[in-house]
């Protein structure tokens, strides 16, 4: 193995801390993830100030006050990776400037990253953060977004399932790829599912030919199903399902019975800014589980 394979394969996974209650969770997932990978967990804390109000720190660390140094909601954060998986190794760093350019910085030696659904601050649960949106729309790794609790603990894998949508590229082997590998790490089974629709101008009133052309796009989507899955490993307990409709709305459906949800996000070379499709994007504030984001590379002319 030459020394690049090597360092990929030891690529740490990285978490975005900075007290809340999402990155705290977070915290968990990403030591649980690194434990499963067999590789580091890196944490960074970015922001431009000094200090900032935190209660759910201020409590992690015994503290009364609400005004934790950045050492501090670090430390705190260290401390809750170790004493739930003793033997793992931690890093942490703390860095002065805007978080999503530190994480997306992190993120080009991370095997993934690992951020909370939002930062500090009033925001409901349900909406996305601006930090968390950001990173996974331009990330060179697969991002990670945790989701679908309200207090401090990451959710358990009560569903045993991991769910991926498979698109109409085909060539999204880099998501397809990255799900498997997370189902067989975990032990349970992969459902891919493919969204199809028939365009309404495609229907007939005619009792001889109605239902031809959703069937026609249904053998299609299956197709496209089977080349997108042909290079899993045989190994992986592979559950195919097509369905009928939006893919914005099939995968949300999906997510509520599974433990994470797997989208794709095209990175167009040549492009800067936010990188991320419909889909993706409606994934990652609607879902009922996690979602990971990964991205996969459209070379143009």
């Amino acid at each position: 193995m030459n020394a690049s394979a090597e360092r990929a394969l030891l690529a740490p996974v990285v978490v975005g801390v900075d007290g809340s209650e999402p990155s705290l969770r977070a915290v968990d997932w990403a030591a649980d993830e690194a434990v499963l990978r067999g590789v580091p967990l890196r944490m960074v804390y970015a922001c431009l100030w000094d200090r900032y109000e935190g209660a759910a720190v201020a409590r992690d660390i015994g503290r009364p006050t609400a005004l934790p140094l950045p050492q501090d909601i670090v430390g705190a954060a260290v401390q809750r990776a170790r004493t739930r998986h003793p033997d793992l190794q931690v890093s942490a760093d703390v860095v002065f400037e805007e978080p999503e350019y530190a994480l997306f910085r992190e993120g080009r030696d991370a095997s993934v990253l690992v951020v909370g659904t939002r930062g500090r601050g009033g925001i409901a649960e349900m909406l996305l953060g601006s930090v968390s949106l950001a990173v996974a729309a331009s990330a060179d790794c697969p991002v990670i977004v945790l989701r679908g609790s309200h207090d401090n603990q990451a959710m358990p894998p009560v569903h045993g399932r991991v769910v991926v949508g498979v698109g109409e590229e085909v060539k999204e082997s880099a998501v397809v790829r990255f799900a498997a590998e997370e189902a067989r790490r975990r032990g349970v089974p992969l459902e891919a599912v493919r969204a199809w629709r028939c365009p309404a101008h495609e229907t007939t009133d005619h009792p001889l030919l109605a239902g031809d052309p959703a069937r026609l796009h249904e053998e299609k989507a299956v197709e496209e199903l089977e080349a997108a899955l042909q290079d899993v490993p045989a190994d992986v307990d592979v559950h195919r399902r097509t369905v009928e409709g939006h893919a914005r709305r099939v995968l949300v459906d999906a997510s509520h019975e599974a433990d994470l949800l797997i989208v794709g996000a095209r990175r167009r070379d040549g492009r800067f800014g936010l990188q991320l499709g419909r889909v993706a994007h409606a994934a990652l504030h609607h879902s009922a589980c996690a979602v990971a984001v990964v991205p996969h590379r459209e070379h143009e002319a």
